[in-house]
């Protein structure tokens, strides 16, 4: 992986989602009223958020579970409310603090750890499913796919993670994001060719012990990405 690429890229996530947008997050990311570009995207993260969940046991008594990039918290939620006992991790301690406010007080036989910090932690432990909603399509494919290759020694099972899908309009959607204001913008989403991906994923040394199972495509308005399973072969 290249150091150096991945670290100052994580330092602008962590900055953007911790300081710069964190209101803006916050309500996104609640029930209050939107505007149209917004709600798009809500209802996308909404869409994905359920699939990565349907792709996971119904029962996760018993099983641990990374959420890497966990932001506020409504999938590390879901998935305690199923039982299990779920690492919810983030790079912005401001969205992890409110993540742990909004957690329920029940969450039946399950349970939520939350941290603020860096998903290739080893102290972390090992993991039966790592979910990775929308907290790669920040990094370039070969850092991406190196980071589930650092993970991967510590998943027993599925790891799920998302990337945006290079197409036409999706390079539209970001053309327009540039006019909001500077401070408003997110740092940029790298869209990744499906096939490309593929290959660098088969090419992955550490993660020669997996293969690519399910994939799904979610597109609300300005919000497009792809959902991708890998299992152990």
């Amino acid at each position: 992986m290249s150091q150096l690429s991945y670290h100052e890229r994580r330092g602008q996530i962590e900055t953007y989602f911790d300081r710069t947008a964190v209101q803006a997050w916050a309500r996104l990311t609640s029930d209050a009223p939107l505007g149209r570009i917004r709600a798009t995207v809500r209802a996308g993260r909404d869409r994905m958020r359920a699939t990565l969940l349907s792709w996971l046991p119904a029962d996760l008594r018993g099983r641990r579970l990374l959420d890497a990039g966990c932001g506020t918290g409504a999938l590390a939620v879901e998935a305690a409310r199923r039982g299990a006992d779920v690492v919810a991790i983030d790079l912005s301690r401001t969205l992890v603090d409110l993540a742990r406010a909004r957690q329920p007080r029940d969450l039946g036989a399950g349970r939520i750890t939350f941290f603020a910090g860096d998903m290739l932690d080893p102290a972390l432990g090992a993991f039966d499913f790592v979910v990775c909603m929308d907290s790669l399509i920040h990094y370039r494919a070969p850092d991406a796919v190196r980071v589930l290759g650092s993970i991967a020694p510590r998943a027993a099972g599925a790891m799920l993670f998302t990337f945006a899908p290079s197409n036409p309009a999706l390079s539209v959607f970001h053309a327009v994001g540039r006019i909001f204001p500077r401070g408003d913008r997110a740092p940029a989403i790298v869209p990744v060719a499906a096939q490309a991906l593929h290959r660098q994923l088969s090419r992955e040394r550490a993660l020669l012990g997996w293969r690519c199972a399910r994939t799904q495509r979610v597109a609300s308005g300005f919000y497009t990405s792809q959902a991708l399973e890998l299992v152990r072969a």
